[in-house]
């Protein structure tokens, strides 16, 4: 069980319980309601209370979340924690590790190695990804460690992502802007297709090979299609190293060369503004340095402008990248 504790000062006092904890804290509305039908989930100086009680200056507001625990599998896997608290937990994934525990991977998840984690330090270990990645893509998993940590940081995380792509991406910085859909139902692959939902990726080269061979891309997602980098640079004839199912080459790499390099969110608690970046894998390191791609000096600067830049609507993107139009 997680408790939260809150002292009412005078602006808080006459308010509701239910609108103090939704539109004061950041609430969902699901989570209120769910806690309201708990004997002890709200309390009010120790005792019950209910959602449409008024608040006075000076009470002890607790609620207390139950936590429902489905176990998993243990895995002793040492994945790096790139920040860890009772609130949130960011790791870097390793490469060939699924997110989730699906019907073709019940063991070595991060699912289940966050769950022993939380085992060996006595908390409950309901495993919520904020966003998830491929099993061979790397980088930062965010991970809500309840409720309404959850609730806060649904849609809420910005990300930003590295490739490694066949060829150097002209021009340097661009927009791709094609719509997406699977190429089988049922499948997994994705195809571009005019039927298919709105795809947005926003590039960067960062750092060329000097036999000009491959590049070292960042990437900002507009919008989250499965595969939307891998497809969209396959589209355009940069596809990633090692992507064998968008056409990739083999030769040098034996998986997609991506990693989510950075994450930003405003912490679900504190209000802290968090910024974090996942070192890259050793695999993709060793193959940009055989590359003669000089990747240090980019990397950081790239994620870090998760703190500077401001969030933009696929719309706002659209018009910044547009074309002026010839003169007749």
């Amino acid at each position: 069980m997680t408790t939260f504790r809150y002292t009412i000062t005078v602006e808080d006092a006459g308010d509701e319980i239910q609108h103090f904890l939704r539109f004061k804290q950041g609430i969902s509305r699901k989570v209120v309601i769910s806690l309201k039908h708990l004997p002890e989930g709200i309390l009010r100086n120790g005792q019950h209370a209910r959602t449409v009680d008024l608040l006075r200056e000076g009470d002890l507001l607790e609620i207390n979340l139950p936590e429902q625990v489905r176990k998993l599998p243990p895995c002793e896997i040492d994945v790096p924690r790139l920040y860890w608290d009772r609130d949130v937990a960011v790791f870097n994934k390793p490469a060939g590790m699924p997110v989730h525990q699906s019907g073709g991977h019940i063991f070595g998840t991060l699912a289940s190695v966050y769950a022993t984690l939380c085992e060996k330090e006595g908390a409950a270990g309901t495993f919520r990804a904020v966003n998830r990645i491929d099993k061979d893509t790397t980088g930062a998993v965010v991970v809500a460690r309840h409720q309404i940590a959850a609730g806060k940081l649904w849609k809420a995380v910005t990300k930003r992502y590295v490739a490694v792509v066949k060829g150097i991406p002209q021009p340097a910085e661009g927009l791709i802007d094609l719509p997406l859909e699977r190429e089988v139902p049922l499948e997994m692959k994705r195809i571009v297709s005019p039927e298919g939902e709105r795809a947005v990726t926003e590039y960067r080269v960062l750092a060329a090979a000097p036999d000009r061979s491959c590049a070292l891309v960042g990437f900002i997602l507009h919008t989250g299609r499965t595969h939307q980098i891998r497809v969209h640079m396959a589209e355009k004839g940069w596809p990633l190293l090692g992507d064998e199912l968008y056409g990739g080459p083999m030769e040098e790499f034996s998986r997609q060369a991506l990693h989510c390099a950075g994450v930003a969110f405003t912490h679900p608690i504190t209000g802290e503004q968090l910024c974090l970046t996942a070192p890259l894998p050793g695999d993709m390191a060793g193959l940009l340095e055989g590359k003669g791609i000089d990747w240090a000096p980019v990397l950081a600067p790239f994620v870090e402008e998760l703190l500077t830049v401001k969030p933009t609507t696929v719309e706002e993107i659209t018009e910044r990248y547009r074309k002026p139009k010839r003169r007749k």
